[in-house]
């Protein structure tokens, strides 16, 4: 069915029909010119909004529109999570082009629509229009946190242990297998691409997870992290993150760094330099954080996290610490989503 037939306002309706309200701060959604959220007195509102463009972050030639559906409110959540908070709602904007079916952007919703229930998220409301050049979409997380407890990335000091959640590197390696078979598909009319194997690294690539479950275990545990950030472009970038707008140096450990072992056999198969994979594939939306160094016991003790290094004096500068005890100093090599000259 061509968009053109139910128009904006019957492609709205039939797409958020079956979106249940699951919060109760939730008062209007979909269907006003705006949302009404209340909270009570003692929280902090959470605003994180992310863009998706075609041919920049997500490649429709191995991207299913349902996974994109997912993964664009996943990544959202994430930047919440990554401020100590709980998200509660989306709004989501669309770009589309006349390419692109009724049935195109249902399934793109259904994937939206399994997110908002795995993560008990309203969506409540948002916009769309046309596009030229392909999809695009724009989601907007809102989320809560106690008053005063909302974490930044300019809270560490330098003694500070940073730790890490999950493992590193295997988002990246999905690509670099979804790239693969993209290449080995060419001119190939049946083709059935090779992830035997490597199944993870595909579902860290297409579906990600945002890691509000450790948010919930910092909180049980009465851990509350100095800094956070979710690391969406690659360790090492987000490190210097935290360091430049925490005044500190650091040292991460090589052999510290969480790493599946799918990750390195798809590594060693490309012949890509593991920790380089680990510090500068990013996507991996796990959660980097940094606790008080009294704290080392208790939090080496979580499942999923792992402490993998300390900040320093900001003199000392950035450095990874090699396997044999060389120091390297940490570059940011990770996605760079506004290239020089363009």
């Amino acid at each position: 069915m061509e968009i053109s037939e139910i128009g904006e306002f019957g492609l709205i309706d039939r797409i958020t029909s079956e979106m249940p309200l699951r919060q109760p701060s939730t008062i209007r959604s979909v269907g006003d010119d705006a949302a009404v959220i209340r909270y009570p007195d003692d929280t902090d509102t959470l605003v994180s909004t992310d863009l998706l463009v075609e041919g920049v972050h997500f490649d429709l030639t191995y991207v299913p529109l349902r996974h994109l559906g997912y993964k664009s409110v996943i990544v959202n959540l994430s930047d919440i999570c990554a401020m100590n908070g709980i998200p509660r709602q989306i709004t989501v904007g669309l770009a589309v082009s006349s390419r692109f079916t009724v049935e195109h952007i249902e399934e793109l919703y259904a994937g939206m629509r399994l997110a908002c229930e795995i993560y008990g998220v309203d969506l409540v409301g948002g916009d769309t229009t046309s596009s030229r050049s392909g999809l695009v979409i724009a989601v907007t997380a809102i989320g809560t946190c106690p008053r005063g407890e909302a974490t930044g990335r300019d809270g560490a000091k330098d003694t500070d242990l940073i730790c890490v959640s999950g493992d590193l590197g295997a988002a990246y390696m999905g690509l670099q297998l979804l790239e693969r078979e993209k290449v080995a598909s060419a001119g190939q009319k049946d083709f059935v691409p090779r992830f035997e194997g490597k199944e993870y690294l595909v579902e860290r690539q297409l579906k990600p997870e945002a890691r509000r479950d450790i948010v919930e275990i910092l909180a049980r545990e009465g851990i509350r992290p100095t800094a956070m950030i979710d690391i969406s472009d690659g360790l090492s970038s987000e490190l210097l993150h935290l360091c430049k707008a925490s005044h500190c140096g650091c040292r991460v450990y090589e052999d510290r760094i969480p790493i599946d072992y799918q990750t390195a056999v798809m590594a060693e198969e490309i012949g890509m330099n593991l920790v380089t994979a680990a510090l500068n594939g990013g996507e991996d939306y796990e959660l980097l954080f940094t606790v008080p160094l009294h704290l080392h016991d208790k939090v080496s003790y979580l499942d999923g996290i792992k402490v993998i290094g300390h900040m320093t004096k900001e003199d000392l500068g950035c450095a990874l610490v090699t396997r044999d005890g060389a120091e390297m100093a940490l570059r940011a090599q990770g996605f760079n989503h506004m290239p020089q000259g363009e």
